[in-house]
């Protein structure tokens, strides 16, 4: 397929010629009207079609709006095709005349699929980075505040039981000869029938045999299959049976997890949840997030880098829900790192990790990052900052004056020292006398303590660090609090989508214009 380009020449009835004028002033749909090609030029999207041979695409001006104005509006790729179709401010926006036809909504997914795929694939939020650039609405403006939302996934919640079947028939589907080893060797379902099999699920009996049963078919099933080598699909498939045959069970008891010496049942649902834990195999990246501990949800995790005055996004990353390497400190860790001159950093405790303000200090920006509250090991008895810690001698002082030396594991035991203290009770309640755990950032922690207690610390904190939540806020407005997508890559281009149309309509609000061939503000 070669690219389509748009023909300069309007039609007798196109929308924007004949109702133009009907369309809101600094709305989105009338800036596309009349600017998408300065924005979307058909050589930002050159790289995606290479061929010169094929049926032409449909411009790529046309299927960016369609982009910004899908995620702005939180449609499907159906809704926004019958919108295209059907409402003229998209037909005026997109340049099409009254009676232009839609197109299918593979065309979507194909273009997203495009950019995915390519060296560039947020290159439509980049444009609209661009545009603010060009601005220079972020000219002065120092400070960048970090923050993070956990987004619902687009699958339901599979249960072991789900999980198992619909990974063992994913096997059966993508594995050369897996079928012939279910039929001979697997025979705790009929994995024919997509669904749970017909037991009493008031029985607790029952739902173990069939946990057994399902987990040793697995088992089985691996054990059997053909020592052949597996294309990218099929090493998937076997890899993500593997994973939840194992994250949710473990041996009965009595059972050691030799052949031959097991007792019945083999496997029993495990006491514990395992960490990462696989909760699709639809779609194996989404996760089970904590965000508090009365809040619990399924899904990814949208991380944003915002300018608190303007509401401007200018960095963001979507990432599975749980793990140490998606947290929002190691995720921050990265967005910090786009940034070319040095910035204030507002975040809340979530983000006061050493790691982070290690890479603050070295980026040369300034913390004001609420500190992570330190935990007493007895209830109103000593924090961590009250003990003294010598790094160049290596030693730590407790409240009472005795001194521990730190080992190479960054750890002080006051042991036997702590027998006739007698301020034992306020500071630990352990036989073994207190033990502390020093962070290789200690020292940067404990400055960062003390510094967020001065005033002005704390005012800057608290008039500029909740305005992040406003763009959070619109990040998930309408129906975008849900994604619907699958997987981590389609979802965080679907993020960058979101954060570009926010973008324009928050510059649309601020005064964009074009004058001169440039970006610019109206004067207020």
């Amino acid at each position: 397929m070669v690219q389509g380009r748009a023909d300069p020449q309007r039609e007798i009835l196109d929308v924007e010629s004949v109702a133009g004028h009907l369309l809101p002033a600094g709305g989105v749909f009338g800036f596309l009207a009349g600017h998408r090609w300065e924005l979307f030029p058909d050589e930002l999207f050159a790289d995606l079609f290479p061929s010169r041979r094929g049926r032409p695409s449909i411009p790529a001006d046309v299927v960016a709006s369609v982009l910004v104005l899908q995620t702005l509006h939180g449609l499907s790729d159906s809704e926004a095709v019958e919108a295209v179709t059907f409402d003229l401010r998209w037909k005026a926006a997109c340049g099409l005349a009254v009676t232009a036809q839609g197109f299918h909504p593979t065309v979507l997914t194909y273009w997203r699929r495009r950019l995915a795929r390519s060296a560039r694939p947020n290159r439509i939020f980049d444009a609209v980075r661009q545009v603010v650039a060009e601005t220079g609405v972020l000219a002065g403006k120092t400070r960048r505040a970090l923050d993070s939302t956990v987004l619902d996934d687009a699958v339901a919640t599979q249960d072991t039981v789900t999980q198992l079947i619909a990974a063992i028939r994913r096997v059966a589907r993508d594995v050369p000869g897996a079928a012939a080893v279910i039929a001979e060797h697997c025979s705790g379902h009929d994995y024919h029938e997509p669904g749970k099999p017909g037991i009493a699920w008031d029985d607790s009996d029952a739902r173990a045999r069939l946990v057994d049963a399902l987990v040793s078919d697995a088992h089985r099933l691996l054990g059997h299959l053909p020592d052949a080598e597996l294309d990218a699909q099929a090493a998937e498939a076997v890899a993500l049976l593997a994973l939840v045959a194992g994250q949710d069970v473990e041996p009965a008891e009595g059972s050691d997890g030799t052949d031959g010496r097991w007792q019945i049942p083999h496997w029993r649902i495990a006491r514990k949840v395992a960490p990462e834990r696989v909760i699709s195999t639809v779609d194996p990246e989404a996760r089970h997030a904590h965000k508090t501990r009365a809040h619990h949800q399924d899904g990814y995790k949208a991380h944003v880098k915002v300018e608190p005055d303007t509401g401007i996004i200018t960095g963001c990353a979507l990432t599975p829900a749980a793990g140490p390497q998606h947290s929002d400190a190691a995720v921050g860790i990265e967005l910090l790192a786009e940034e070319p001159d040095p910035v204030a950093v507002l975040a809340d405790s979530a983000y006061g990790t050493g790691e982070l303000l290690a890479a603050v200090t070295e980026g040369g920006h300034t913390a004001i990052i609420k500190p992570w509250p330190l935990r007493p090991a007895v209830d109103g008895g000593f924090t961590l900052d009250e003990f003294t810690v010598d790094e160049a001698a290596g030693m730590v002082t407790c409240p009472n004056g005795l001194t521990a030396r730190i080992t190479r594991t960054r750890t002080a035991i006051f042991g036997a020292r702590c027998r006739d203290c007698p301020l034992r009770a306020r500071c630990t309640s352990s036989p073994r006398g207190r033990k502390l755990a020093l962070h290789p950032h200690d020292a940067l922690q404990r400055a960062h303590r003390a510094r967020a207690q001065d005033p002005e610390f704390q005012a800057a904190y608290r008039r500029h660090r909740p305005m992040v939540e406003r763009s959070i806020s619109w990040l998930v407005a309408g129906r975008n609090r849900r994604l619907r997508f699958r997987g981590t890559s389609r979802n965080d281009l679907w993020l960058h989508h979101r954060a570009a149309a926010l973008n324009l309509r928050r510059l649309l609000a601020l005064g964009l214009i074009r004058s001169g061939g440039t970006w610019t503000l109206a004067p207020a």
